[in-house]
């Protein structure tokens, strides 16, 4: 028998059983998948917002939804302008299954600041971004960097057998 669903669960139920939100989970993104990442950033934004009173409902459905565009919509640009345009991809991506408030749609659109092209507003806005970038840098220094080390260190055992 399953236990009870959690707050967080029931709040991000809808949204992970989204076939397109879904694919997610085939996009590298950090070292993980998108989705893996969206995910951790969403638990960090509930546990944050909750704990400072906050509207944590809202932020954490906003989190969650971040990051929520493909890598094909963004093949034909450099990395910088990547940083700044995706978050507009994951609001319009985000909008075609939900009913964003004013809240989500800042939040969303405003996650890469100072890059990107919004403001953050609100409070949570600020709570989203920075849980997002400390969590960018702990996936890319726990997975990312180690998969190039990895690759690094499987280059060189190679090299080193193959003149033997």
């Amino acid at each position: 028998m399953k236990g009870k669903k959690s707050e967080f669960d029931l709040l991000i139920e809808d949204i992970i059983n989204n076939d397109n939100f879904k694919e997610l989970d085939k996009e590298l993104h950090h070292g993980i998948t998108r989705y893996g990442h969206s995910m951790h950033v969403a638990k960090g934004v509930y546990d944050l917002t909750k704990k400072l009173h906050f509207n944590y409902k809202e932020a954490t459905r906003a989190a969650l939804l971040h990051d929520f565009y493909f890598n094909y919509q963004l093949e034909d640009n450099n990395e910088i302008k990547k940083l700044a345009i995706h978050p507009e991809l994951a609001y319009l991506n985000a909008s075609k299954y939900y009913k964003l408030t004013d809240l989500q749609k800042n939040i969303i659109l405003s996650h890469m600041f100072p890059l990107g092209n919004a403001f953050p507003k609100y409070k949570e806005s600020f709570c989203i971004t920075l849980v997002d970038k400390i969590v960018a840098i702990y996936e890319q220094q726990r997975y990312k960097i180690g998969m190039k080390l990895g690759v690094y260190f499987l280059f060189i055992f190679n090299m080193l057998t193959l003149h033997k």
